[in-house]
């Protein structure tokens, strides 16, 4: 739970070896941009799985802020206030291809 003063991060699981394993984590900016790297200084190599190196949103991830995708408003440059609620969802690949071997 936040504090109303940060933004509560999900993180999913195959990002928690970052946070510790931690589930969830809190962090401070006024844009998603700045919330990644502030978590990237405290997660050291965070933000390279999400964004690309020109600091776009990698096309296998979405990041939703309450419940709204970025990629569908300003991505990065999304604003945040305190009290938000930034989910990272990678995309999953696979599945049943509807053949048996």
């Amino acid at each position: 739970m936040t504090d109303g003063q940060t933004i509560s991060v999900l993180v999913p699981t195959p990002l928690r070896r970052f946070t510790a394993g931690a589930a969830r984590v809190d962090g401070t900016g006024t844009k998603v941009a700045e919330l990644l790297d502030g978590l990237d200084a405290r997660y050291p190599g965070l933000r390279k799985r999400i964004c690309e190196g020109d600091g776009r949103i990698r096309r296998f991830v979405n990041v939703f802020v309450n419940g709204n995708n970025v990629r569908e408003g300003d991505g990065e440059a999304t604003p945040l206030r305190p009290g938000d609620e930034v989910g990272i969802i990678p995309a999953m690949a696979g599945g049943a291809s509807g053949r048996r071997a």
